[in-house]
């Protein structure tokens, strides 16, 4: 197993995932898709599972992606709907919105934080001249940064809003990680991705990054007896192409500075 290590003399941008990587709201999305599809699913399936259902087919996915990936796992077909469809409606947009709504009415609520060591391993790598970018499928990406008061610790955010905008893909598909890397004028072998979900992880060795960096954090949605995701994911992070596997970002050791390089 390679040591948690970021070698500044060969990574020279860093991209974060945003939700369960730099702020604290992958127990909040959790939370919001449980209660959505729990109500759409009652006399129709068993409830939505927090490790069997969001960990492997919602988290890490623009939302639309995750209503549709999650049906398609218990063999239900819903319409698409539009985008004026009235939240919780049997629509792939309608479920969708419903979501949305919800989890937005928390932020808005309870507000965001920041994890207090992806913090300090922002400010490690911008004082050794590293890029940082986040990068969100959420359209609400860049108010989450925002909002955690972090948003001047990266040099640019890409999130849902921007994937809409160019029609990029939603991960697996790297699009997301690669225009991140693009807009830091940093090739990504010499770019690192740091992501808390599978789909994240596979992303970032599809796009040809330097490193690849899971992050096996629990997810415990608000109320719940039980933290899912993290002590477990380690080896699936490291089977979708992960490098190092840590818990947290304090595990992490950043070496050297960024030097100057030619692509």
């Amino acid at each position: 197993m390679n040591a948690p290590v970021i070698d500044l003399t060969t990574i020279s941008a860093v991209v974060f995932d945003t939700d369960g990587v730099v702020t604290d709201t992958a127990r909040g999305h959790a939370a919001a898709w449980k209660h959505v599809f729990d109500v759409f699913l009652r006399g129709r399936s068993a409830p939505f599972d927090i490790e069997a259902d969001y960990l492997c087919h919602v988290e890490g996915r623009p939302r639309l992606d995750g209503v549709r990936t999650f049906l398609a796992s218990r063999g239900i077909e819903l319409p698409e709907g539009a985008p004026d469809d009235e939240p919780g409606s049997p629509t792939v947009h309608g479920l969708g919105l419903a979501k949305d709504r919800l989890f937005v009415a928390q932020v808005d609520k309870y507000g965001v934080a920041a994890f207090p060591s992806t913090v300090a391993l922002l400010h490690e790598l911008r004082h050794r001249g590293a890029r940082t970018a986040a990068v969100s499928a959420s359209l609400h990406g860049r108010k989450l940064v925002a909002s955690a008061g972090v948003l001047h610790l990266f040099d640019l955010v890409v999130d849902g809003g921007d994937a809409a905008l160019m029609n990029l893909p939603g991960r697996p598909d790297p699009a997301l990680f690669l225009e991140a890397a693009r807009r830091l004028a940093v090739p990504a072998a010499r770019s690192a991705v740091i992501d808390a979900a599978l789909p994240g992880i596979e992303a970032g060795r599809k796009g040809g990054f330097g490193l690849v960096v899971g992050v096996d954090r629990p997810v415990r949605a608000p109320g719940a007896g039980l933290a899912v995701g993290g002590d477990g994911r380690g080896d699936e992070l490291r089977e979708r192409g992960a490098d190092v596997v840590v818990a947290d970002l304090g595990e992490l050791e950043v070496r050297g500075r960024v030097l100057p390089w030619s692509p």
